[in-house]
């Protein structure tokens, strides 16, 4: 059974806005080792759009915008080339190497993971909440950054009941970011 991995960026504070994070090399090289670990990657509507908007035209064409320096390529072609899953009630179709997953999502999902591979990410604040919900996550890592935002969204905001967890693994990252993984407590 393929394992599903969620991974996040979060500031001290719990801010998981994209935007306030610490981008740097050594942050891009780990969410890359990370998607390259898997299979499949699922994704709500709003993770889909906004990293096809972000990633597919550098991947697809090997121009950057001015912003981008060059080492976020190797990101940008890894999440190019992942299988991806979007789970939507409003898109009516999807490319960039996707499906749309429909019906019950727990059903699609426990569908995926009984495919051998070596494993599925999942990514995002509110398809994670629902799979929290659902017991369907396999592993956790919050990629914690040395800052504080002062603003939301916030992680697992909503969730019905406790999860707890136990810490397997710890990075720590150039920026002072560090990347904690956990597995659901037996």
């Amino acid at each position: 059974m393929r394992p599903l991995r969620y991974s996040i960026n979060v500031t001290l504070d719990g801010c998981c806005d994209h935007r306030v994070m610490i981008a740097d090399e050594d942050l891009h090289r780990h969410a890359a080792e990370n998607i390259a670990r898997a299979d499949g990657l699922i994704f709500g509507r709003v993770t889909y759009e906004m990293m096809e908007a972000g990633w597919r035209p550098v991947a697809e064409t090997g121009a950057r915008p001015d912003w981008m320096p060059d080492w976020m390529e190797p990101f940008a072609r890894t999440i190019h080339a992942a299988k991806k899953y979007v789970v939507s009630s409003t898109l009516e179709r999807v490319d960039w190497n996707a499906e749309l997953l429909r019906g019950d999502l727990a059903d699609a999902v426990r569908e995926l993971k009984r495919e051998p591979g070596t494993g599925l990410f999942v990514a995002g604040v509110k398809l994670p909440l629902v799979l929290a919900e659902l017991g369907l996550i396999d592993e956790y890592e919050f990629v914690v950054h040395p800052r504080l935002a002062g603003h939301g969204p916030t992680l697992f905001a909503g969730l019905s009941k406790l999860v707890d967890l136990k810490l397997v693994g710890r990075l720590e990252l150039g920026s002072g970011a560090v990347a904690m993984r956990y597995v659901p407590k037996a």
